[in-house]
C-alpha cells in the first residue's frame, strides 16, 4: 500500500453516527449485569434509581465538558489533543501509551473474549473455538474500520439501535407480559442498609456502567460540521443512555424483588428477567441482545482508539507511519493494523486479563485530566473560538467523580492499582527516549547545514 494518500481524515460522519459512537460504546454488558452489584449495596428501589440518576447526572457532566473541548478542538485523537494543548506533550503521551498498552487494545480484548464465551450459548465451543472467535470478531471489525469511516460508522448505526431495541424489548416484556408457567421465583435473602459508604461503592458501579465517553472526541477530527453536531451528540448520546439505563432497572426491579437480585445466582439480572416472563427462550434472547452490543462496543473502541495512536504519530511521538492515511480508504489503516493486532495477541493469548486490571482505572485520571482542561483551556487560550461553553461547576464535578475511581481503586486494590500506575510512568523513560533519539536526526541535519556554509 502506497504511503501516500490525503493529508487529513475526511469528516464523513454525520450527527446519528455519532450519537451511535456515544450510545454504542457506553452501553456494553454493564446494563445486563451492573445492577445486580448495585442491589448487593443498596436497600431500596428508591435508592437504587438514586444512584443510577446521580451517575447519570456526572456523565451529563462529562458528556458537555468533552463537548465544549470537541467543538474548540475538533481533531482527531480527543483526549490526547486535549491533554497535549492543556498540559504539554508528556501528560498526553502517557495517555496514548496506556490507550495502546491496555487500556483501548485490552478493552478492545476483553469484549472479544466475553463475545466468543457468550458465543457457546447458542454452539457449543471449546476453550480454544471461543479464542477463535474473539480474534475472528477484531480482525473482521478492523477491516471494515479500515475499509471506510462510513462503513464503521454504519456498523455503529445498525448495532446501537439493535440493542436499543433489544432493550425495549425487555422493559415492553417486564410490563406487558405475565411470568411464564414455569417460573417460580425464590425467596429473596435479607435486605441491606443503606449508608453512605455502601451508596459510594454503589456509584463506582454505575459509573463504569457509563463508561465510554471519550471515544467521540477520538473521531472529532471525522464529524461533519463539527461545531454544531459534537455538542448536540455528546447531550443526546448521554440523554438516551440515561433513559435506557433507568428503564432497564424499572424493569428488572418490576419482575424481580430487590432481595433476590442481590443473590449470587442473579448476576445475570437481565438473563434471569426474560428468563421468568418467557422462559429458557427469554434467556437466550438476552444472550443474543448482549452479543449485538458487545459486537457495536468493540466496533466503537476500534473506530476511536486508533485515532489517538495517528495523532501521536502526528506529532512526532510515535513512528510516522502511523500517521499514514490509506490513499483509498481515508482512514488510518496503519494505526488501525497496530491496535488489531496487539488486541488479537492479547485476546488469543489471555494475558490481558492481569494487565486490564492493573491499568484500566488510570483512564479514570486521564479522564479527570481532560475534564479539568475545560478551565484550563479558557484561561490558557481565551481568544479559541468555542461554539459551545459548558458551566464550569459541570467539569470540576465529573473530575472529582474520576478521582473518586482512582482513590477508591487505590484504597480497595493498592498492589494492582499500583502496578497499574508503574506501568504508566513507564512511559516516562520511554518517552525521553523517543525525544532524544527524535532530537539526533535533527541536530545532526543542522550540523550538516553549519558545515555546507
Amino acid at each position: 500500500m502506497s504511503s501516500s494518500g490525503p493529508k487529513e481524515l475526511p469528516r464523513a460522519i454525520g450527527l446519528s453516527g455519532a450519537i451511535a459512537v456515544v450510545v454504542g460504546t457506553i452501553i456494553g454488558s454493564g446494563v445486563f449485569m451492573v445492577p445486580h452489584d448495585i442491589a448487593r449495596q443498596t436497600g431500596s428501589v428508591s435508592a437504587v434509581l438514586l444512584i443510577w440518576v446521580a451517575g447519570g447526572a456526572l456523565t451529563l457532566a462529562g458528556a458537555l465538558s468533552l463537548a465544549e473541548l470537541a467543538a474548540a478542538t475538533p481533531a482527531a485523537g480527543g483526549i490526547y489533543v486535549y491533554l497535549r494543548d492543556a498540559y504539554g506533550s508528556l501528560p498526553a503521551f502517557l495517555y496514548g501509551w496506556a490507550a495502546l498498552l491496555v487500556v483501548e487494545s485490552g478493552g478492545i480484548a476483553t469484549l472479544a473474549v466475553a463475545f466468543g464465551i457468550y458465543s457457546s450459548t447458542f454452539i457449543p465451543l471449546s476453550l480454544a473455538a471461543q479464542k477463535l472467535v474473539a480474534v475472528t470478531v477484531i480482525a473482521l471489525l478492523t477491516a471494515v474500520n479500515i475499509a471506510g469511516v462510513k462503513r464503521a460508522a454504519a456498523v455503529q448505526t445498525v448495532f446501537t439501535l439493535a440493542k436499543l431495541v433489544g432493550v425495549a424489548v425487555i422493559v415492553g416484556s417486564a410490563f406487558l407480559v405475565r411470568p411464564h408457567a414455569s417460573a417460580a421465583l425464590p425467596p429473596g435473602g435479607p435486605v441491606v442498609t443503606t449508608t453512605w459508604g455502601s451508596l459510594g461503592i454503589a456509584l463506582v458501579g454505575v459509573l463504569w456502567a457509563y463508561h465510554g465517553l471519550q471515544h467521540l472526541t477520538h473521531v472529532a477530527g471525522e464529524v461533519k460540521n463539527p461545531a454544531r453536531v459534537l455538542p448536540r451528540s455528546f447531550l443526546l448520546g448521554a440523554l438516551i443512555v440515561i433513559a435506557v439505563y433507568l428503564s432497564a432497572n424499572l424493569a428488572y426491579l418490576r419482575v424481580l424483588p430487590l432481595s433476590l437480585m442481590a443473590q449470587p445466582g442473579y448476576q445475570r439480572v437481565a438473563a434471569k428477567t426474560m428468563e421468568v416472563l418467557w422462559g429458557p427462550r427469554g434467556a437466550a434472547f438476552v444472550a443474543g441482545l448482549i452479543l449485538c452490543s458487545m459486537f457495536g462496543a468493540i466496533n466503537g473502541n476500534i473506530l476511536g482508539g486508533a485515532r489517538a495512536y495517528f495523532s501521536m504519530a502526528r506529532d512526532g511521538v510515535m513512528f510516522a507511519a502511523v500517521g499514514r492515511i490509506h490513499p483509498r480508504f481515508e482512514t488510518p489503516h496503519v494505526a488501525l493494523l497496530i491496535q488489531g493486532a496487539w488486541a488479537i495477541m492479547l485476546a488469543a493469548t489471555g494475558t490481558f486479563q492481569q494487565l486490564y486490571t492493573y491499568v484500566v482505572f488510570t483512564g479514570w485520571i486521564f479522564f479527570a485530566a481532560a475534564a479539568i482542561a475545560v478551565p484550563v483551556m479558557r484561561r490558557k487560550q481565551p481568544a479559541l473560538p468555542r461554539p459551545y461553553r459548558v458551566n464550569l461547576v459541570l467539569p470540576i464535578a465529573f473530575a472529582v467523580a474520576a478521582l473518586t475511581i482512582v482513590l477508591n481503586a487505590l484504597l480497595r486494590n493498592p498492589r494492582s492499582s499500583g502496578a497499574g500506575m508503574g506501568l504508566v510512568l513507564l512511559g516516562v523513560p520511554v518517552y525521553l527516549l523517543w525525544m532524544r533519539l527524535a532530537a539526533r536526526p535533527r541536530a545532526e541535519q543542522f550540523g550538516a547545514s553549519i558545515e555546507g556554509q
